[in-house]
């Protein structure tokens, strides 16, 4: 057994439990996951990559061959049905054996459109869990995607296993590779085309296999938040660069972010500063702290560093209330983090899906909860010169605003740093961190 794998076991036995306790809530007879099917691109004979649902993969790392099935009761042992065509186009996968193999009942599949032969005869009682609704019609579902079902799911995967733990710390390990390749291919001047091309190659995962689109931003780019342009040309100077980069594991993400400076200068000096600010944070960090608390503490951290940095004038709440740092500072704290980069719940305090919305004043903040043992979530702050939002602002409340600071920082961009963190009963383990990544 792999050392991923060794505490899969457990981690099948809680997806039983789950299963068993909303079928029961829910008088059903069992839940079935798709995996999904492949998209075909518009007026063409190629499918898009394939990307298999979160509730499938929640079961087994099986994250590349569409049309399989999961049917669990949450007391008999699961089924896979796994697809495995007659084909001599394509490579046709193994049958699998590994880690997780024993824990399921496995059936193939040679034709996708007869899985009804092998599904539960008594179909209309089970819940279907996937994307292809049309389909689970004509096969006879009933409840197709039913809310509470849902709803329970969604919020049981914000507690991780100690399998689904091992995943996200070695997609961590994985991500800090290329972080560390990437770091050093803009120290010796690549493009931003070529620090992507030593991120993947040191993280070993190719771009339909990393969990999102990396962000690779050189000097003025590291200002726009979802940069993903990728230039093919080096810039005349290398002055900043911040990369926003993950890796996978067993379907499992990281997503971490760091940003550097080609010299010792201002821009350094704030990098610092914002680096001391997101080790604050997560001091601040524990079971029963409010995430939306540690977000409003952390714009106050940032109207400290604007007046330490000589970025802006006046009292913190002014800088603050003013809508100052939500100019320097405009997205969340970050969100939490699982099968899917801004993973599901993040605004859900129970079971039944209830929704607690994010501040007015801070609309992009993805994850509302309190902290809680077995929550993973993102950290990241950032400071940016963004000229739309500082254009925004008043005539009054741009007075406060040092305008020779802001010009000498334009042309680096902006900074965010991002760790990935487990909330543990007493303590906060920083996989990043931990992993290697300063």
């Amino acid at each position: 057994m792999s050392s991923i794998g060794q505490h899969y076991s457990k981690h099948i036995i809680e997806m039983n439990r789950r299963a068993a306790e909303i079928c029961q809530r829910q008088h059903l007879s069992g839940l079935v996951f798709h995996a999904g099917q492949p998209k075909r691109q518009f007026l063409d004979d190629m499918d898009y990559p394939f990307k298999v649902t979160p509730n499938f993969k929640s079961w087994l790392p099986l994250l590349d061959n569409p049309h399989c099935w999961i049917v669990a009761d949450g007391h008999s042992k699961p089924t896979l049905i796994y697809y495995r065509p007659v084909d001599f186009w394509h490579k046709v996968s193994d049958v699998p054996e590994t880690f997780w193999t024993d824990e399921f009942d496995i059936k193939l599949l040679t034709k996708a459109d007869q899985v009804s032969a092998i599904l539960p005869s008594d179909i209309a009682n089970w819940a279907y869990l996937g994307e292809e609704t049309s389909l689970a019609e004509q096969l006879g579902f009933t409840h197709i995607n039913p809310n509470a079902v849902e709803n329970y799911l969604h919020y049981q995967r914000s507690f991780k296993t100690d399998y689904e733990l091992d995943c996200l710390r070695e997609a961590n390990r994985l991500a800090v590779n290329g972080h560390l390749a990437a770091k050093q291919a803009f120290l010796n001047g690549g493009s931003e085309f070529d620090i992507q091309l030593e991120y993947l190659k040191a993280v070993g995962q190719g771009e339909n296999q990393v969990p999102y689109n990396n962000i690779i931003a050189l000097n003025e780019n590291a200002a726009i938040l979802h940069y993903m342009i990728l230039e093919h040309q080096k810039p005349q100077q290398h002055r900043s660069f911040l990369i926003d980069a993950g890796a996978t594991c067993g379907g499992y993400a990281s997503d971490i972010t760091r940003t550097y400076s080609a010299e010792q200068n201002r821009f350094a000096d704030l990098i610092a500063a914002m680096d001391k600010l997101q080790h604050d944070i997560i001091a601040e960090m524990k079971v029963g702290k409010s995430y939306v608390d540690l977000h409003l503490l952390t714009h106050q951290k940032v109207a400290q560093v604007l007046l330490d940095e000589g970025l802006a004038t006046g009292s913190l709440e002014s800088l603050i209330g003013s809508g100052i740092t939500r100019a320097f500072f405009p997205h969340g704290l970050g969100h939490m983090l699982g099968l899917q980069v801004h993973d599901v719940a993040g605004f859900s305090p129970d079971e039944q899906g209830t929704h607690i919305a994010s501040p007015a004043e801070h609309p992009f903040l993805r994850c509302t909860r309190t902290l809680d043992v077995g929550q993973v979530l993102t950290i990241e702050p950032g400071l940016y010169i963004i000229d739309t939002l500082l254009n925004e602002l008043d005539e009054a409340t741009r007075r406060q605003i040092n305008w020779s600071v802001v010009d000498e920082l334009r042309p680096f961009g902006g900074i965010r740093i991002e760790d990935n963190v487990i909330v543990h009963a007493d303590r906060i383990e920083n996989m990043t961190r931990d992993c290697g990544l300063a």
